[in-house]
This record gives C-alpha cells, sequence and structure tokens, in this order.
C-alpha cells in the first residue's frame, strides 16, 4: 500500500493531536501559567528564578536559543511545539507498531 504524502497542516496535526504531546503541552501551559502569577504577584523586589521553570521544561530545544530579549520569550513557544511534535511522533509510532501487532521476536515452530 503506497503511502499519501500529507500537508504540513496535515502532518503537525496527526503528530501533535494525541494525549501525550497535548499532555505535554498542558504542562507547559500550567508552567508558564504559574510563572506569570509567581511573577506579577511577587510582592518583593528580589529577582525569582520562576521564569527559569518554563525554560526547563521546554529543554533542550529552548535553551538552543539566547535567553536575552524577546528571543528568549520566543524559544519557550518554539520549543515546546518542537518537544511535543517528537513525543507525538513517539506516541504515533508506537501505537501504529502496536496496531499492526508486529511480532518481533516469535519464531515459527
Amino acid at each position: 500500500m503506497a503511502k499519501t504524502s500529507r500537508s504540513m497542516p496535515q502532518n503537525l496535526r496527526h503528530y501533535l493531536v494525541n494525549p501525550l504531546a497535548l499532555g505535554y503541552l498542558g504542562v507547559v501551559l500550567a508552567v508558564c501559567l504559574w510563572v506569570a502569577v509567581h511573577t506579577f504577584s511577587a510582592s518583593s523586589g528580589d529577582a525569582s528564578f520562576a521564569g527559569v521553570w518554563a525554560f526547563l521544561v521546554t529543554a533542550p530545544t529552548s535553551l538552543l536559543l539566547p535567553f536575552t530579549g524577546p528571543v528568549g520569550l520566543i524559544a519557550i513557544p518554539i520549543g515546546a511545539i518542537v518537544q511535543a511534535f517528537a513525543l507525538g511522533a513517539l506516541y504515533r509510532y508506537v501505537t501504529e507498531r502496536r496496531a499492526h501487532g508486529t511480532d518481533i521476536g516469535a519464531v515459527g515452530a
């Protein structure tokens, strides 16, 4: 059976709309909301390291871009999407492999 080629939006949807990728994006969103609430509600004038958590949950992809300026803020969503895409591809690989019933190591007697 010949595989049909997908467009870029179809490819993104195929790999990003599954429980593992959506769960990861939910965790990233929750951490970013926590960082925003913590940053704006902090009563002390001391600098907080809460913003580092947003970079850590999207590492290693977000760490490839510099932290300074607006590029640092763009690194978080880019890192989250790249990581979710990778997790989605892994999820699709495992579930499709299991669905096809590959018998690795099965020896006919």
